[in-house]
Protein backbone atom coordinates (compact mmCIF):
# COMPACT_ATOMS: atom_id res chain seq x y z
CA UNK A 1 0.00 0.00 0.00
CA UNK A 2 3.00 2.39 0.89
CA UNK A 3 4.85 1.27 -2.55
CA UNK A 4 4.43 4.64 -4.13
CA UNK A 5 5.21 6.71 -1.01
CA UNK A 6 8.51 4.71 -1.06
CA UNK A 7 9.48 6.03 -4.51
CA UNK A 8 8.64 9.47 -4.44
CA UNK A 9 10.72 9.56 -0.44
CA UNK A 10 13.75 7.86 -2.34
CA UNK A 11 13.73 10.36 -5.03
CA UNK A 12 13.87 13.23 -2.24
CA UNK A 13 16.06 11.71 0.36
CA UNK A 14 18.44 9.28 2.16
CA UNK A 15 17.23 6.29 3.42
CA UNK A 16 18.38 4.07 6.06
CA UNK A 17 17.59 0.95 6.87
CA UNK A 18 16.95 -0.40 10.74
CA UNK A 19 15.62 -2.83 13.00
CA UNK A 20 12.76 -1.69 15.37
CA UNK A 21 14.43 -2.23 18.12
CA UNK A 22 16.89 0.34 16.97
CA UNK A 23 14.22 2.92 17.88
CA UNK A 24 13.32 3.74 21.55
CA UNK A 25 10.68 6.39 22.42
CA UNK A 26 10.92 8.72 25.62
CA UNK A 27 7.77 10.07 26.87
CA UNK A 28 8.50 12.91 29.63
CA UNK A 29 10.55 15.97 29.88
CA UNK A 30 12.53 14.49 33.15
CA UNK A 31 13.17 10.77 31.26
CA UNK A 32 14.53 12.90 28.23
CA UNK A 33 16.82 14.85 30.78
CA UNK A 34 18.22 12.02 32.43
CA UNK A 35 18.62 9.77 29.31
CA UNK A 36 20.86 12.71 27.50
CA UNK A 37 22.85 12.75 30.40
CA UNK A 38 23.05 9.14 31.12
CA UNK A 39 24.60 8.77 27.39
CA UNK A 40 26.90 11.88 27.97
CA UNK A 41 28.75 10.62 31.07
CA UNK A 42 28.99 7.31 28.98
CA UNK A 43 30.25 8.70 25.88
CA UNK A 44 33.63 7.58 24.76
CA UNK A 45 34.30 9.27 21.17
CA UNK A 46 32.00 12.68 20.40
CA UNK A 47 28.79 14.11 21.55
CA UNK A 48 27.23 16.79 19.25
CA UNK A 49 23.97 18.89 20.60
CA UNK A 50 22.48 21.04 17.86
CA UNK A 51 19.63 22.87 19.49
CA UNK A 52 17.88 26.71 19.55
CA UNK A 53 19.86 27.24 22.60
CA UNK A 54 20.71 25.98 25.73
CA UNK A 55 19.38 27.55 29.06
CA UNK A 56 21.73 30.22 30.58
CA UNK A 57 21.82 28.10 33.79
CA UNK A 58 22.08 24.91 32.77
CA UNK A 59 24.94 24.78 34.82
CA UNK A 60 24.06 20.58 36.10
CA UNK A 61 23.67 20.19 31.98
CA UNK A 62 27.19 21.63 31.49
CA UNK A 63 28.79 20.13 34.88
CA UNK A 64 27.89 16.78 33.10
CA UNK A 65 29.62 17.26 29.88
CA UNK A 66 32.50 18.71 31.69
CA UNK A 67 32.83 15.23 33.78
CA UNK A 68 32.64 13.59 30.44
CA UNK A 69 35.98 15.55 29.23
CA UNK A 70 37.65 15.01 31.90
CA UNK A 71 37.52 11.18 32.06
CA UNK A 72 37.31 10.89 28.81
CA UNK A 73 40.43 12.07 26.88
CA UNK A 74 39.35 11.30 23.30
CA UNK A 75 36.11 12.72 23.65
CA UNK A 76 34.88 15.49 21.59
CA UNK A 77 32.11 17.71 22.28
CA UNK A 78 30.77 20.39 19.23
CA UNK A 79 27.87 22.53 20.11
CA UNK A 80 25.57 24.24 17.32
CA UNK A 81 22.82 26.92 18.24
CA UNK A 82 20.96 29.84 16.95
CA UNK A 83 23.33 33.44 17.29
CA UNK A 84 20.22 35.68 17.76
CA UNK A 85 19.07 33.53 20.80
CA UNK A 86 22.06 32.21 21.94
CA UNK A 87 23.57 36.20 22.65
CA UNK A 88 20.62 37.25 23.68
CA UNK A 89 20.68 38.61 26.93
CA UNK A 90 24.29 39.78 26.33
CA UNK A 91 26.13 41.10 28.13
CA UNK A 92 24.17 39.41 31.14
CA UNK A 93 24.79 35.83 31.45
CA UNK A 94 23.56 34.14 28.44
CA UNK A 95 24.20 30.61 26.54
CA UNK A 96 27.33 31.65 24.78
CA UNK A 97 28.94 32.77 27.98
CA UNK A 98 27.38 29.30 29.60
CA UNK A 99 29.40 27.55 26.59
CA UNK A 100 32.54 29.35 25.99
CA UNK A 101 34.23 28.11 29.67
CA UNK A 102 34.35 24.78 28.55
CA UNK A 103 36.76 25.77 25.36
CA UNK A 104 39.21 27.85 28.27
CA UNK A 105 39.38 24.95 30.24
CA UNK A 106 39.65 21.81 27.41
CA UNK A 107 40.90 23.57 24.47
CA UNK A 108 39.34 24.57 21.05
CA UNK A 109 40.62 20.82 19.41
CA UNK A 110 38.37 19.49 22.15
CA UNK A 111 35.25 21.48 22.13
CA UNK A 112 33.68 23.77 19.80
CA UNK A 113 31.03 26.35 19.73
CA UNK A 114 29.34 27.42 16.99
CA UNK A 115 26.03 29.97 16.22
CA UNK A 116 23.89 30.22 13.37
CA UNK A 117 22.89 33.59 12.19
CA UNK A 118 20.37 34.04 9.30
CA UNK A 119 21.23 36.03 6.42
CA UNK A 120 17.29 37.24 6.32
CA UNK A 121 18.25 39.69 9.39
CA UNK A 122 20.99 41.98 8.00
CA UNK A 123 21.30 46.03 7.86
CA UNK A 124 18.43 48.20 9.15
CA UNK A 125 16.25 45.27 10.29
CA UNK A 126 19.43 43.86 12.10
CA UNK A 127 19.78 47.31 13.77
CA UNK A 128 16.48 48.29 14.58
CA UNK A 129 14.22 44.98 15.47
CA UNK A 130 14.15 44.76 19.22
CA UNK A 131 16.23 41.60 19.98
CA UNK A 132 13.12 39.98 21.84
CA UNK A 133 11.09 39.73 18.54
CA UNK A 134 13.96 39.54 15.74
CA UNK A 135 14.02 35.79 15.96
CA UNK A 136 10.63 36.39 13.56
CA UNK A 137 13.15 36.54 11.16
CA UNK A 138 15.00 33.36 10.96
CA UNK A 139 16.84 30.52 13.45
CA UNK A 140 18.58 27.62 13.36
CA UNK A 141 16.18 25.53 14.97
CA UNK A 142 17.36 21.43 14.51
CA UNK A 143 17.01 19.67 17.27
CA UNK A 144 19.83 16.93 16.94
CA UNK A 145 21.55 15.23 20.35
CA UNK A 146 24.48 12.72 19.09
CA UNK A 147 26.18 10.87 21.60
CA UNK A 148 28.76 8.02 19.95
CA UNK A 149 26.66 5.96 17.76
CA UNK A 150 23.04 6.91 19.13
CA UNK A 151 21.05 10.28 18.33
CA UNK A 152 17.52 11.80 19.55
CA UNK A 153 15.46 13.29 17.66
CA UNK A 154 13.29 16.01 19.10
CA UNK A 155 11.83 19.10 19.39
CA UNK A 156 13.06 20.44 22.53
CA UNK A 157 15.63 22.66 23.41
CA UNK A 158 18.31 22.29 26.13
CA UNK A 159 16.71 24.37 28.90
CA UNK A 160 15.13 23.39 32.52
CA UNK A 161 11.14 24.03 31.67
CA UNK A 162 12.20 21.22 28.25
CA UNK A 163 13.46 19.29 31.17
CA UNK A 164 10.58 19.32 33.57
CA UNK A 165 7.10 20.57 32.69
CA UNK A 166 7.35 21.14 28.59
CA UNK A 167 6.22 18.31 27.17
CA UNK A 168 7.73 17.19 24.05
CA UNK A 169 8.40 14.16 21.74
CA UNK A 170 11.85 12.04 21.96
CA UNK A 171 12.91 9.36 19.54
CA UNK A 172 16.52 7.75 20.38
CA UNK A 173 17.59 5.64 17.02
CA UNK A 174 20.63 3.42 17.84
CA UNK A 175 22.18 3.58 14.64
CA UNK A 176 25.47 4.86 13.85
CA UNK A 177 24.54 5.07 10.47
CA UNK A 178 22.03 7.71 10.95
CA UNK A 179 23.83 9.20 13.69
CA UNK A 180 26.52 9.63 11.27
CA UNK A 181 24.26 11.54 8.53
CA UNK A 182 23.05 13.43 11.62
CA UNK A 183 26.32 14.48 12.89
CA UNK A 184 27.13 15.69 9.06
CA UNK A 185 24.30 17.97 8.82
CA UNK A 186 25.24 19.22 12.08
CA UNK A 187 29.04 19.85 10.53
CA UNK A 188 28.16 21.54 7.96
CA UNK A 189 25.38 24.44 8.87
CA UNK A 190 28.93 24.33 11.98
CA UNK A 191 30.94 25.11 8.85
CA UNK A 192 28.65 28.11 7.93
CA UNK A 193 28.13 29.71 11.46
CA UNK A 194 30.19 31.68 13.74
CA UNK A 195 32.99 30.25 16.22
CA UNK A 196 32.50 31.36 19.62
CA UNK A 197 35.43 31.87 21.60
CA UNK A 198 36.64 33.33 25.24
CA UNK A 199 37.39 36.73 25.76
CA UNK A 200 38.19 37.43 29.18
CA UNK A 201 38.84 41.00 28.28
CA UNK A 202 35.47 41.46 27.02
CA UNK A 203 32.31 42.21 29.31
CA UNK A 204 30.18 39.62 27.89
CA UNK A 205 32.94 36.89 28.60
CA UNK A 206 32.86 35.95 24.55
CA UNK A 207 33.43 36.55 21.04
CA UNK A 208 31.87 36.22 17.63
CA UNK A 209 34.62 34.97 15.18
CA UNK A 210 33.91 34.18 11.12
CA UNK A 211 36.56 31.75 10.60
CA UNK A 212 38.28 32.10 7.28
CA UNK A 213 38.01 27.98 6.97
CA UNK A 214 34.24 28.49 6.59
CA UNK A 215 32.17 26.88 3.33
CA UNK A 216 30.82 31.02 3.12
CA UNK A 217 31.68 34.60 3.33
CA UNK A 218 30.19 35.85 6.84
CA UNK A 219 25.80 36.28 6.34
CA UNK A 220 26.22 39.98 7.79
CA UNK A 221 28.78 41.49 5.36
CA UNK A 222 27.72 39.02 2.03
CA UNK A 223 24.47 37.78 2.52
CA UNK A 224 23.55 36.77 -1.41
CA UNK A 225 27.14 35.27 -1.26
CA UNK A 226 26.46 33.32 1.82
CA UNK A 227 23.52 31.86 0.32
CA UNK A 228 24.77 30.90 -2.95
CA UNK A 229 27.73 29.13 -1.35
CA UNK A 230 26.01 27.54 1.75
CA UNK A 231 23.39 26.10 -0.40
CA UNK A 232 26.27 24.19 -2.66
CA UNK A 233 27.30 22.59 0.56
CA UNK A 234 23.55 21.66 1.27
CA UNK A 235 22.32 20.37 -1.85
CA UNK A 236 24.85 17.02 -1.52
CA UNK A 237 23.90 16.87 2.02
CA UNK A 238 20.06 16.29 1.81
CA UNK A 239 19.81 14.49 -1.34
CA UNK A 240 19.78 10.82 -1.62
CA UNK A 241 23.20 9.16 -3.15
CA UNK A 242 23.07 8.72 -6.85
CA UNK A 243 22.82 4.89 -7.16
CA UNK A 244 19.45 3.31 -6.71
CA UNK A 245 17.76 1.40 -3.75
CA UNK A 246 17.32 -1.98 -3.40
CA UNK A 247 14.56 -3.88 -3.65
CA UNK A 248 12.10 -3.67 -1.17
CA UNK A 249 11.21 -7.45 -1.22
CA UNK A 250 14.55 -8.23 -0.62
CA UNK A 251 15.63 -6.13 2.22
CA UNK A 252 15.74 -7.81 5.80
CA UNK A 253 15.02 -4.72 8.29
CA UNK A 254 11.51 -3.84 8.96
CA UNK A 255 11.72 -0.13 9.34
CA UNK A 256 12.85 2.59 7.01
CA UNK A 257 14.05 6.07 8.47
CA UNK A 258 14.62 9.13 5.83
CA UNK A 259 16.53 12.27 7.10
CA UNK A 260 14.20 15.49 6.07
CA UNK A 261 15.94 18.71 6.00
CA UNK A 262 14.16 21.95 5.69
CA UNK A 263 16.74 24.63 4.56
CA UNK A 264 14.94 26.99 2.54
CA UNK A 265 16.59 30.23 3.55
CA UNK A 266 19.64 28.86 2.38
CA UNK A 267 18.82 26.82 -0.59
CA UNK A 268 18.39 28.83 -3.96
CA UNK A 269 16.16 27.16 -5.57
CA UNK A 270 14.98 25.19 -2.65
CA UNK A 271 15.20 22.05 -2.38
CA UNK A 272 14.19 21.43 1.05
CA UNK A 273 13.02 17.75 1.22
CA UNK A 274 10.71 17.84 4.76
CA UNK A 275 7.81 20.06 2.88
CA UNK A 276 7.56 17.35 -0.29
CA UNK A 277 8.20 14.47 1.52
CA UNK A 278 4.93 15.58 4.54
CA UNK A 279 3.17 16.59 1.44
CA UNK A 280 3.48 13.17 -0.07
CA UNK A 281 2.44 11.77 2.85
CA UNK A 282 -0.57 14.05 3.19
CA UNK A 283 -1.96 13.39 -0.74
CA UNK A 284 -1.64 9.92 -0.36
CA UNK A 285 -4.27 10.20 2.47
CA UNK A 286 -6.56 11.87 0.04
CA UNK A 287 -6.68 8.73 -1.82
CA UNK A 288 -9.99 6.99 -1.93
CA UNK A 289 -7.96 3.44 -0.78
CA UNK A 290 -7.07 5.24 2.27
CA UNK A 291 -10.67 6.06 3.22
CA UNK A 292 -10.12 3.75 6.31
CA UNK A 293 -6.95 5.15 7.42
CA UNK A 294 -6.25 7.17 10.69
CA UNK A 295 -4.08 10.28 11.34
CA UNK A 296 -3.08 12.15 14.33
CA UNK A 297 -1.14 15.64 13.77
CA UNK A 298 0.32 17.89 16.31
CA UNK A 299 2.10 20.69 16.59
CA UNK A 300 2.29 23.23 20.16
CA UNK A 301 2.14 26.50 17.95
CA UNK A 302 -0.64 26.32 15.52
CA UNK A 303 -0.67 28.15 12.60
CA UNK A 304 0.11 25.36 9.92
CA UNK A 305 1.18 25.82 6.28
CA UNK A 306 -2.09 26.48 4.51
CA UNK A 307 -1.00 23.78 2.19
CA UNK A 308 -0.85 21.53 4.39
CA UNK A 309 -4.07 22.20 6.40
CA UNK A 310 -5.78 21.62 2.76
CA UNK A 311 -4.30 18.55 3.00
CA UNK A 312 -5.60 17.06 6.24
CA UNK A 313 -8.69 18.74 5.74
CA UNK A 314 -8.89 17.24 2.04
CA UNK A 315 -7.93 13.46 3.51
CA UNK A 316 -10.05 10.45 3.19
CA UNK A 317 -9.48 9.15 6.42
CA UNK A 318 -12.11 8.30 8.85
CA UNK A 319 -10.85 9.48 11.71
CA UNK A 320 -8.10 12.83 11.94
CA UNK A 321 -7.08 14.05 15.00
CA UNK A 322 -5.41 17.54 15.72
CA UNK A 323 -3.57 18.32 19.09
CA UNK A 324 -2.09 21.87 19.41
CA UNK A 325 -1.44 24.13 23.07
CA UNK A 326 -4.41 25.47 24.82
CA UNK A 327 -3.42 29.50 25.12
CA UNK A 328 -2.88 28.41 29.18
CA UNK A 329 -0.15 25.73 28.13
CA UNK A 330 1.57 28.03 25.59
CA UNK A 331 4.82 29.10 26.05
CA UNK A 332 4.48 32.59 25.61
CA UNK A 333 1.33 33.27 28.13
CA UNK A 334 1.49 35.79 30.20
CA UNK A 335 5.02 37.23 28.41
CA UNK A 336 5.41 40.94 28.16
CA UNK A 337 5.48 42.98 25.08
CA UNK A 338 4.82 41.48 21.90
CA UNK A 339 5.44 37.89 22.84
CA UNK A 340 2.33 38.26 24.81
CA UNK A 341 -0.30 38.48 21.92
CA UNK A 342 0.84 35.12 20.70
CA UNK A 343 -1.26 32.86 22.20
CA UNK A 344 -4.23 34.68 21.08
CA UNK A 345 -2.76 34.98 17.78
CA UNK A 346 -2.65 30.60 17.73
CA UNK A 347 -6.33 30.77 19.36
CA UNK A 348 -7.44 33.05 16.07
CA UNK A 349 -5.62 30.53 13.64
CA UNK A 350 -7.03 27.43 15.48
CA UNK A 351 -10.50 28.91 15.40
CA UNK A 352 -10.13 29.65 11.20
CA UNK A 353 -9.18 25.65 11.01
CA UNK A 354 -12.48 24.94 13.01
CA UNK A 355 -14.47 26.99 10.12
CA UNK A 356 -12.48 25.65 7.40
CA UNK A 357 -13.27 22.41 8.77
CA UNK A 358 -16.55 22.74 9.29
CA UNK A 359 -16.91 24.54 5.92
CA UNK A 360 -15.45 21.37 3.79
CA UNK A 361 -18.01 19.69 6.04
CA UNK A 362 -15.30 17.29 8.06
CA UNK A 363 -16.87 18.20 11.61
CA UNK A 364 -17.62 14.44 11.93
CA UNK A 365 -13.87 13.35 10.60
CA UNK A 366 -11.79 15.59 11.94
CA UNK A 367 -11.69 17.09 15.85
CA UNK A 368 -9.44 19.38 16.98
CA UNK A 369 -7.63 19.33 20.83
CA UNK A 370 -6.01 21.46 23.06
CA UNK A 371 -3.89 20.24 24.92
CA UNK A 372 -3.67 21.42 28.77
CA UNK A 373 -1.98 20.72 31.83
CA UNK A 374 -2.74 23.05 34.58
CA UNK A 375 -1.99 26.96 33.59
CA UNK A 376 1.60 27.96 32.47
CA UNK A 377 3.47 30.28 35.50
CA UNK A 378 1.52 28.63 38.49
CA UNK A 379 2.17 25.46 40.28
CA UNK A 380 2.18 22.61 38.47
CA UNK A 381 1.43 24.07 35.39
CA UNK A 382 2.95 22.67 32.07
CA UNK A 383 3.78 23.72 28.23
CA UNK A 384 2.87 21.97 24.88
CA UNK A 385 5.59 22.02 22.63
CA UNK A 386 5.19 18.24 20.80
CA UNK A 387 5.30 17.91 17.02
CA UNK A 388 4.68 15.36 14.65
CA UNK A 389 2.82 13.17 12.38
CA UNK A 390 1.29 9.29 13.12
CA UNK A 391 -0.52 7.77 10.44
CA UNK A 392 -2.60 4.04 10.88
CA UNK A 393 -2.93 2.44 7.47
CA UNK A 394 -6.58 1.34 6.49
CA UNK A 395 -6.80 -2.41 8.38
CA UNK A 396 -4.55 -1.73 10.87
CA UNK A 397 -4.78 -0.64 14.86
CA UNK A 398 -1.57 1.47 15.65
CA UNK A 399 0.39 4.10 13.40
CA UNK A 400 3.19 2.36 10.78
CA UNK A 401 4.52 6.15 9.61
CA UNK A 402 5.38 8.58 11.98
CA UNK A 403 7.25 11.99 11.47
CA UNK A 404 9.61 13.66 14.42
CA UNK A 405 11.97 16.39 14.58
CA UNK A 406 11.96 20.26 15.29
CA UNK A 407 9.91 21.59 12.20
CA UNK A 408 6.38 22.86 13.78
CA UNK A 409 4.87 23.00 9.81
CA UNK A 410 4.15 26.86 9.86
CA UNK A 411 5.39 29.55 7.23
CA UNK A 412 8.51 30.20 9.45
CA UNK A 413 9.10 26.42 9.21
CA UNK A 414 9.35 26.57 5.35
CA UNK A 415 10.49 29.73 4.60
CA UNK A 416 12.76 31.27 7.74
CA UNK A 417 14.15 28.47 9.61
CA UNK A 418 16.57 25.47 9.35
CA UNK A 419 14.86 22.18 10.41
CA UNK A 420 15.90 19.00 10.25
CA UNK A 421 13.25 15.50 11.11
CA UNK A 422 13.19 12.40 10.43
CA UNK A 423 10.16 10.01 8.70
CA UNK A 424 10.13 6.75 10.12
CA UNK A 425 7.88 3.55 7.93
CA UNK A 426 7.83 0.26 10.13
CA UNK A 427 6.12 -3.01 9.32
CA UNK A 428 7.32 -4.02 12.92
CA UNK A 429 3.78 -4.60 15.24
CA UNK A 430 5.77 -3.77 18.50
CA UNK A 431 7.09 -0.27 17.30
CA UNK A 432 3.71 0.19 15.87
CA UNK A 433 2.20 -0.20 19.40
CA UNK A 434 5.08 1.94 21.08
CA UNK A 435 3.87 4.72 17.92
CA UNK A 436 0.04 4.40 19.29
CA UNK A 437 0.67 4.79 22.42
CA UNK A 438 2.73 7.72 21.90
CA UNK A 439 -0.11 9.45 20.23
CA UNK A 440 -2.28 7.96 22.80
CA UNK A 441 -0.31 9.56 26.22
CA UNK A 442 -0.23 12.82 24.42
CA UNK A 443 -3.73 13.46 24.56
CA UNK A 444 -3.85 12.11 28.24
CA UNK A 445 -4.47 15.90 28.59
CA UNK A 446 -6.06 17.29 25.72
CA UNK A 447 -9.88 18.00 25.20
CA UNK A 448 -11.82 18.02 22.05
CA UNK A 449 -13.04 22.22 21.59
CA UNK A 450 -15.90 23.24 19.15
CA UNK A 451 -16.49 26.35 17.24
CA UNK A 452 -18.88 27.52 20.15
CA UNK A 453 -15.92 27.16 22.29
CA UNK A 454 -13.86 30.14 20.30
CA UNK A 455 -16.60 32.66 20.95
CA UNK A 456 -16.60 32.77 24.53
CA UNK A 457 -15.49 35.96 26.63
CA UNK A 458 -11.66 34.81 27.58
CA UNK A 459 -11.05 33.48 24.00
CA UNK A 460 -12.12 36.82 22.18
CA UNK A 461 -9.24 38.12 20.15
CA UNK A 462 -8.46 41.55 20.41
CA UNK A 463 -7.68 43.73 17.54
CA UNK A 464 -4.25 44.86 18.55
CA UNK A 465 -3.48 41.31 17.95
CA UNK A 466 -5.15 41.03 14.84
CA UNK A 467 -2.67 44.13 13.67
CA UNK A 468 0.31 42.67 15.43
CA UNK A 469 -0.10 39.47 12.99
CA UNK A 470 -0.54 42.00 10.05
CA UNK A 471 2.33 44.13 10.92
CA UNK A 472 4.63 40.84 11.44
CA UNK A 473 3.70 39.88 7.91
CA UNK A 474 4.23 42.38 6.46
CA UNK A 475 7.95 43.54 8.05
CA UNK A 476 8.85 40.02 6.35
CA UNK A 477 8.77 37.92 9.59
CA UNK A 478 6.59 34.90 10.61
CA UNK A 479 4.87 33.47 13.75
Amino acid sequence: MLGGLYNELDRLAPRFEIQASQIDILQSPSEFYEVLKSKILNAQKRIYLSTLYIGKEEHELISTIRHALQTKPDLKVTFLTDALRGTRETPKPSCASLLTPLVSDFGSDRVEVRMFHTPNLTGLRKRYIPKRINEGWGLQHMKLYGIDDEVIMSGANLSNDYFTNRQDRYHVFSSKEITDYFASAHKAVSQLSYLVMPDPDDESGYLLQWPESNAAPSPLENPSKYISQAGAVLNRLIKPPGSAPKDRGSLKTDTVVYPLAQFTPLLRPDSSTEHPALTAVLRLLTEPSFADSQWTFTAGYFNVQPDLASLLISSSSRRGTVITASPWANGFYGSKGVSGLLPPAYTLLARRFLESVQRAKRSEQIELKEWRKGTVGETDGWTYHAKGLWVTLPGEQHPSVTLVGSSNYTKRSYTLDLEMNALVVTRNEELKQKLGAEQHWLQDHASKVSIDDFTSVERRVSLKVRIAMWIVSLVGGAL
